[in-house]
This record gives C-alpha cells, sequence and structure tokens, in this order.
C-alpha cells in the first residue's frame, strides 16, 4: 500500500485516496473492520441519530461501501440496510477530499438521474462526509438526506458538528476493529495452542475446582475410543475395574483438598488392552481465587513393566545374597570348630556378618522388614546387646529417614561401636549402659547428629581405644568416605562420648 504525506483532514491521518490501492485492497481493509458487528454498535447509531437532529433532516446514515451495495451500519429514518452501489451517494463522497453537498439533486448532472431522486423517496439534499481508513482507504460516509432542497447547504456550525461526528466514527470503527483484531489473535493463539497440544503423545485436561472437565484434547479420544469426560465419574469407563474406586476416590480427595495429585494405574485403549499411565494434576488459583486444575496422563507402561522385571531380579538376587550370609556364617562356624585360638576371630567375623545381614534386611525389595528409620535400624543392630532385662542400651531423640543406600554403612557404624563397647567399653561391664540421641537439626540445618555415650561405675580399659586400629579405620572411612560425615570421640573417667554428624542427604534414597 501507498501512503500520503498530505495534509491530515479527515479522522485518521489520510485523505481519501483511490489510487493508494485497488479495490480489492479496500475491500480487504474494509473486511478487517468487520461490518456485521458495527452494525450492532449502539454509539454508530447514537451518532447517526444526533447527525439527524444536528442538521434538521429527517435521514442519516453511517454508511460503508462494498463491491455492489453501500450498508448502513446505522441510520435514521431510512428503515433499510442497504441499497445498491449504482445508487449510492456515498460512494462517490468517500473518494472527495472534502465533503461532498448536493443542495438539489434534481438540477446535479452526475446524480438526477439516480434511483434514490427520481423514484419512491425522492431526494433533493445530500452530504456526505467522507470515513477513511489509517491506510488512506475510502470506506464510506457520514451522511444526512432531506427530501426538500437545501439552498446553501449546510451551515457552519452544522458543518463544523459533522465533521466532528466523521471522525468519533471512524475512532469508534477503528476502536472496534482494533478490539476484534485483538479477539481474533487470541482466537488464533488459542487454537495453536489447542492444536499443540492435541499434537503432543499423552491426555492433557483442565477442570474447574470441582471436576468438571474444561477442556480434554484429542489423545483421549485416539487413546481410549471414549468420548470426552465432562465430570470425574466419566473416567471409570477408561480405567481397569481394579483401579476405578481408588484412582477417582484420591482424584476427588485432592479435588477437594486442592492438593497436588499425583498416581498410577491401567487405562483401557480403545481396543481393549490396558497399559500402565502415571496421571498428575496441580491446582491453580486465579486472582478471583477460583481454582482451575490443569492435568496429564502419560503412558509409563514400558518403564512400569520393566521395574517389575527389575523387582524381580532384585528380589531373587536379595535371596541369594542373604543365603550366602548363612553359607558363610556356617563355613566360619565349621571351620572354627575345635580350635579354640581362632574362636574369639570367628565370632568377631560372624558378628560382622550378621549384622550385614540386619542391615540387608532393611533394603531388600518385596519382603525386607519394611523399616526405614535410624531408630529402627539401631534398635534391631543392638538388640543382641541388651541383655535379659533390656536396660542396657538406650535409643532417644529424634528419627530420621534412611534409604537403602545409607543403611549398609549404618549398620557398619553402629555395629563396629557396639562390638568395641562389647569387648572394651561399657557393654563389657556388668553395670555399664549406652545411650544413644540423635538430634535434628543438628548444626548446620541439613545435618543430623547422632550421640553415643557409653557410662558405668566400674573402671573401664581404654587401652585398646587409644590407637587407631583397623575397626577405627573402618568406622572413618564408613562416616566420611561413604556418608561424607564427620566424627570425634573422647574418653573420660565414665566412658566413651562419641558425636557423629552426617548430611541429611547422605541418608536419603
Amino acid at each position: 500500500m501507498i501512503y500520503k504525506d498530505e495534509t491530515i483532514l479527515w479522522p485518521e491521518g489520510r485523505d481519501p485516496d483511490p489510487a493508494f490501492c485497488g479495490e480489492d485492497d479496500r475491500l480487504s481493509v474494509l473486511a478487517s473492520y468487520g461490518t456485521e458487528a458495527l452494525s450492532q454498535d449502539p454509539e454508530l447509531q447514537q451518532i447517526a441519530d444526533f447527525a439527524a437532529k444536528l442538521c434538521d433532516v429527517p435521514y442519516a446514515s453511517v454508511t460503508v461501501v462494498e463491491r455492489t451495495r453501500q450498508v448502513f451500519l446505522a441510520q435514521t429514518g431510512l428503515n433499510r440496510d442497504g441499497t445498491p452501489r449504482s445508487d449510492s451517494f456515498c460512494a462517490h463522497a468517500m473518494l472527495q477530499h472534502e465533503p461532498l453537498v448536493i443542495e438539489d439533486a434534481t438540477k446535479d448532472p452526475k446524480f438526477s438521474e439516480n434511483g434514490l431522486v427520481t423514484g419512491v423517496m425522492g431526494l433533493r439534499f445530500y452530504a456526505g462526509f467522507p470515513l477513511i481508513s489509517s491506510e488512506g482507504a475510502p470506506l464510506g460516509a457520514l451522511c444526512v438526506i432531506d427530501t426538500k432542497p437545501r439552498p446553501g447547504g449546510l451551515t457552519e456550525f452544522q458543518a463544523e458538528g459533522m465533521a466532528v461526528l466523521a471522525r468519533s466514527t471512524m475512532r469508534r470503527m477503528s476502536q472496534l476493529r482494533l478490539g476484534q483484531s485483538a479477539i481474533a489473535a487470541v482466537e488464533r493463539r488459542e487454537a495453536d495452542l489447542r492444536d499443540l497440544i492435541d499434537s503432543v503423545p499423552g491426555i492433557a485436561w483442565t477442570s474447574d475446582g470441582e471436576g468438571n472437565f474444561t477442556y480434554v484434547n484429542a489423545r483421549w479420544k485416539e487413546v481410549t475410543g471414549l468420548d470426552a469426560p465432562t465430570r470425574v465419574g466419566d473416567c471409570r469407563a477408561a480405567l481397569h475395574p481394579e483401579d476405578q474406586d481408588r484412582a477417582l476416590e484420591r482424584l476427588r480427595t485432592a479435588l477437594s483438598g486442592q492438593n497436588l495429585f499425583e498416581d498410577e494405574w491401567r487405562i483401557r485403549l480403545a481396543d481393549g488392552e490396558y497399559r500402565w499411565v502415571q496421571a498428575r494434576a496441580v491446582p491453580v488459583a486465579r486472582e478471583d481465587h477460583e481454582v482451575r486444575w490443569f492435568g496429564t496422563i502419560i503412558d509409563i507402561d514400558r518403564a512400569y513393566r520393566l521395574s517389575e522385571a527389575r523387582d524381580l531380579l532384585a528380589n531373587e538376587l536379595s535371596h541369594r545374597i542373604k543365603n550366602i550370609f548363612a553359607v558363610v556364617s556356617g563355613l566360619i562356624a565349621l571351620r572354627s570348630r575345635g580350635m579354640p585360638e581362632v574362636k574369639p576371630f570367628a565370632d568377631d567375623l560372624n558378628s560382622a556378618i550378621r549384622a550385614l545381614g540386619t542391615a540387608h534386611d532393611y533394603v531388600r525389595p518385596g519382603d525386607g522388614r519394611g523399616a526405614d528409620k535410624l531408630q529402627g535400624l539401631l534398635t534391631d543392630l543392638l538388640a543382641p546387646y541388651e541383655g535379659g532385662k533390656g536396660e542396657r542400651v538406650l535409643i532417644s531423640g529424634d528419627d530420621v529417614d534412611i534409604g537403602a543406600r545409607a543403611a549398609t554403612p549404618l549398620a557398619l557404624i553402629f555395629h563396629e561401636l557396639a562390638t568395641n563397647a562389647a569387648k572394651y567399653g561399657a557393654l563389657s561391664i556388668e553395670d555399664g549402659k549406652v545411650s544413644i540421641e540423635i538430634k535434628l537439626p543438628c548444626g548446620d540445618a541439613d545435618e543430623v547428629c547422632v550421640f553415643w555415650r557409653e557410662s558405668s561405675t566400674s573402671t573401664q580399659n581404654g587401652d585398646s581405644e587409644s590407637r587407631e586400629g583397623f575397626g577405627s579405620r573402618m568406622l572413618r572411612m564408613a562416616i566420611e568416605g561413604q556418608l561424607r560425615g564427620s566424627f570425634s570421640r573422647s574418653f573420660s573417667d565414665e566412658g566413651l562420648d562419641v558425636q557423629i554428624a552426617f548430611p541429611l542427604s547422605s541418608l536419603g534414597t
């Protein structure tokens, strides 16, 4: 399009310029305003009504000119929505640099034979003010009409008022076009987003806070062969019978509590096959406190079945490892039989193997102990040292979750401390006791401390602990090397004090 740099005369900063582009381009600009929406605008109707009053005429209109007809976006007294373009006075007015004023159409050579002049309407007076777009495209005119000739045309005041109304008309039309363009842009983006979401391999959905689905992407229909659900209960037909009640109840609970939702279940495909999926949904609060839910359902069948196969293998390996502990312990007992000189060593070795077996119980899949707390591990490890009344070992303080990787080094650490206490420390003396306190947090916010305190009213022999033996080196390696922790120990007349600190992250999975 070609823009002119002439004096600004009309609303959008351009003179009417019929040569700025072809008729098709002009009509394209006109189409961008959306005549259907404009024809229902009450503000344009108010402009037409006021123009008729201002000029004291029976007829007025806001007119745009299409290819074959002129359309009245708003009109006063005309009682029609348009006329053929061949009869249009506005088609001529829109091409003018000044308002088109015809005092008596019967005396104007260009319009005397016009159908609106010779026909029933009997048009005599016409004044049209061009409506020009920001591109310079002539769109139509704001006009007033009378059936009586008007010598002298409009007064200066009326002409000035009509120019103001014409500018107001174009501002309103441009405002509506901008709004329609913004709406169209949003609709295009929403359509693009829906197309994008429909193309993803997973099922995606949104719902209100009550569980009414507001959108479910096309993938649902492709996967399940079912129509998109409207309520949570509508999903039942797509779930495995064994999963239906549990899955829907958990989803309803999450919706009512506005909590993050995650679950795994089996979904029925269109061909009748069931596959494992992972469902996840998050609540999002809007400015008006309304809650919207956004969820996905992702196929995890392959990973799930692979995990099942790995669990089966892990259970088999766990069983074999447990058997190996038993075999090794039996071999030690068998080989040391009748050899009293190696019995202390054999007993120590068997004790260490039993401690490893206890630690293994905490990491065995399926049929393991199922405990995942540090206090539970300590209770099991130190049970053999309790004595008949169970008063020699006291475990107190906070409890801490432990993961599979941390169980084995923790078992070795506290087994070594217990063994030393039984040989040389408090547990080797009749009235000796061991207290273990767990403190969280300790020092740094992400650290847990364990205080091991041995006490007795009798004098203890600490000579064997005054040097760095194999057991002490193993203790240091497990604490500092495997768990990235630290430990310190000190001796007193009452016994031994050990402080161990672990990063909390070292005790996780």
